[in-house]
């Protein structure tokens, strides 16, 4: 891990960054046609899950990255990594967002680590987020992202893929199969010009993914509304991870093996790998 220089990346420790939206009917209006039937019905007037898609950055076209992410080196470190994706967090529900009020985001840069991995060495970002709703704080949130190399297509990459497996049915709460639209739909929620989820030329050839990728927070969302219904409440704790890339095409598997008052919901595709997982409780 020699070629990271985390001491050139310390000075980012501890750098803030505010941001304000206003939540307004017609984003839940748009977050509900994406989601259809995979929100939690309980959520009242706001659904889970859309703080993901409030207060977001609006970097210029002219200051992004070639993949469709911000130039590094700005409120991120520049971490000398080409691939960044989310690869977790947990999310902490203290009090509902409310329609018509401001959304206040502000996010503190914390750790900083180099770990070795298998294909190389990662480099994991936090960020520490509140989200208050007019004078209300109503979710605290630690989010991660991982920072990679890119690995060549090689015979893993480009193997065909295994055999669809017949999944668990005492674990199986629904399944969607994905495609573009999906994902142009949730990357325009988010403002996420990342390329790995529209531009299947560069998701292939420059970055090696099998196809099109289903976007982290997505999933999370999604595992986010199937705990909640599961608890009848949002859940206190909501522990998440990514464990591998989705891509297109798949059959996306919710799973649930929650008993009472917490559980484990996952993300499959149609083969049983499993993609997104996430532990819940009530508190």
């Amino acid at each position: 891990m020699s070629e990271i220089d985390l001491e050139a990346l310390a000075p980012w420790q501890g750098r803030t960054e505010t941001r304000e939206d206003l939540l307004t009917q017609g984003l839940i209006d748009k977050f509900r046609a994406t989601f259809g039937g995979h929100l939690w019905d309980g959520a009242g007037d706001v659904p889970l899950g859309i703080h993901w898609c409030l207060a977001l950055d609006a970097e210029p076209t002219s200051a992004l990255s070639e993949d469709g992410h911000a130039e590094k080196g700005g409120f991120l470190p520049p971490v000398p990594l080409p691939a960044r994706m989310w690869a977790g967090g947990n999310v902490t529900h203290i009090a509902p967002l409310a329609i018509g009020e401001t959304v206040t985001r502000r996010s503190t840069i914390g750790d900083i680590a180099a770990k070795q991995g298998r294909s190389g060495v990662l480099v994991f970002v936090d960020l520490e987020q509140e989200f208050q709703s007019g004078d209300r704080l109503c979710i605290r949130e630690t989010q991660t992202i991982v920072f990679r190399g890119i690995t060549p297509p090689g015979p893993a990459r480009t193997a065909p893929a295994p055999a669809p497996a017949a999944p668990d049915a005492a674990t199986l709460a629904s399944s969607l199969t994905p495609d573009p639209v999906l994902l142009f739909r949730y990357s325009a929620l988010t403002f996420n010009s990342h390329r790995i989820h529209y531009d299947h030329v560069y998701a292939t050839e420059t970055e090696s993914y099998r196809g099109l990728v289903v976007h982290g927070p997505l999933q999370a969302t999604l595992l986010l509304n199937l705990a909640a219904d599961a608890l009848k409440e949002p859940p206190g704790r909501f522990s998440f991870r990514g464990l591998a890339p989705l891509t297109l095409p798949c059959n996306l598997q919710l799973h649930n093996d929650g008993t009472g008052a917490s559980g484990t919901v996952w993300c499959q595709d149609q083969t049983g790998m499993r993609s997104f997982s996430a532990e819940y409780s009530e508190v």
